[in-house]
């Protein structure tokens, strides 16, 4: 696509006869549509604009709704308008117009500064005059610390769509290459979109995602085995989450019944506080290429293996595991558990893995175990202790005169001061050893 700036492209959308269609914004004001109004000739491209900011009048339009900035109720808002627009206009003008809906619910930042700022958006549109609609949808993180920053941010993204939706041959990479035209991933977060209807019926939203992440418009993108490309939000919210990270290139049937006895465990605490547990892996595509890159093929079966064992996945940008531990505190206050082998807990703990932090190992620890975080280690096997930790160049944290033939939490013995941390952990309740009955001499 050609590069145009915003004000470009919404006029040149706006001085296109073909194009016509509604807006419908819920949040940070309508600035998507102010675009096109102030361009100049928006009555070439703008049937209705609208914003329901009170809840009633919003449920009597669009039907009530659990959760006003979510997936359904920006589904919700696409369906009432597109419905209303072609019953209204498509005998009139259908057979040289392409039709469109805009919608947005955003949570833009509050006057105390406490909320999640983040929406979804979308636009269903025909790509030809009476074809059937395809769809773009998408979710978004605000980043800006001001609510006008955010505003405009929004407001651009929003023409970036409408624009790529008409202009981008239909191509989903195009489209998302060109959504933050004008923009930054230091003020936009795109964390999912999904491509539907006619015009894509070629595309895989899976490679979309990567392709998100590869982009660095995404920070972590899921893959869930029960409903395909799910936003995080959607699946944790204010729910106890229990983590494991991995190349997960070979399953090791041992460390998935370890990982199943730790399930077992964590269910059991969560539903004595009547809490719906959700199980997380996660693979670091930076952690993939330090070892081999393994393109996208290969990791989208990587992805089916582990969604046909139950799990849900997210594929991540992150290196340390403290990074993990602040982007799943977006979504819930609950409980954090990462589940890891103990050679895992050994390298957490080593000082040189945060020499970029000002406050060291000490800094590196404490952004990680913050509050209600905690660390599930499982028992692994000497030989293979052994080999990962001379890999990484971690020295043997085992009294010379060890010979068991399993590792487990309380045989790790480190020194200096690492030694006075790991045992405040492991005395505070931050690291638990898993209870198993896998361990066979």
């Amino acid at each position: 696509m050609e590069r145009l700036n915003t004000h470009q492209k919404a006029l040149t959308i706006n001085l296109d006869r073909k194009i016509y269609g509604t807006f419908a914004e819920i949040g940070a004001g309508q600035e998507i549509v102010r675009w096109f109004f102030k361009v100049g000739g928006s009555a070439g491209t703008v049937a209705k604009s609208m914003s329901a900011y009170d809840m009633t009048f919003s449920d009597e339009i669009y039907g009530k709704a659990g959760r006003y900035v979510s997936r359904d109720r920006l589904r919700a808002m696409l369906d009432h308008e597109y419905t209303l627009l072609i019953e209204r206009l498509a005998v009139a003008r259908g057979k040289e117009t392409t039709f469109f809906a805009f919608a947005d619910t955003v949570s833009a930042r509050n006057y105390k500064g406490t909320n999640e700022c983040h929406g979804w958006m979308g636009i269903r549109f025909q790509s030809s005059p009476e074809a059937r609609p395809s769809e773009i949808l998408l979710h978004v993180n605000m980043l800006d610390r001001e609510n006008l920053q955010q505003q405009e941010a929004l407001g651009i993204l929003g023409v970036n769509l409408v624009y790529a939706a008409f202009r981008s041959q239909l191509q989903p990479q195009l489209i998302i290459r060109s959504l933050l035209d004008e923009l930054s991933v230091e003020r936009i977060e795109i964390d999912m979109i999904e491509f539907s209807g006619e015009a894509f019926a070629d595309a895989d939203n899976r490679r979309a995602s990567l392709c998100l992440l590869h982009l660095g418009l995404a920070q972590a993108v899921v893959f869930d085995a029960d409903h395909g490309l799910l936003q995080l939000s959607e699946l944790a919210h204010k729910r106890p989450v229990m983590l494991e990270r991995g190349s997960f290139r070979a399953l090791n049937e041992l460390g998935l019944h370890f990982a199943e006895d730790a399930r077992t465990q964590f269910s059991h605490e969560a539903s004595n506080l009547g809490k719906q547990p959700l199980y997380l892996v996660e693979i670091s595509i930076h952690e993939l290429q330090e070892i081999h890159d393994p393109g996208d093929d290969e990791l989208l079966h990587q992805i089916e293996e582990l969604w046909k064992r139950g799990y849900s996945v997210m594929v991540s940008r992150f290196r340390e595991f403290y990074q993990v531990t602040n982007y799943l505190r977006r979504y819930t206050s609950e409980s954090l558990t990462f589940l890891m082998g103990i050679s895992t807990l050994v390298r957490l703990c080593q000082p040189r893995y945060y020499d970029k932090l000002a406050g060291k190992v000490l800094e590196g620890l404490s952004r990680f175990f913050t509050e209600n975080v905690y660390v599930y280690a499982y028992p692994m096997r000497k030989e293979e202790f052994v080999s990962r930790l001379s890999e990484a160049s971690v020295d043997l944290p085992l009294d010379d005169n060890f010979s068991g033939a399993w590792i487990q939490v309380s045989d790790l013995k480190a020194t200096g001061s690492v030694q006075h941390l790991f045992n405040y952990l492991i005395d505070e309740g931050a690291i638990v050893p898993i209870k198993s009955g896998q361990i066979v001499d």
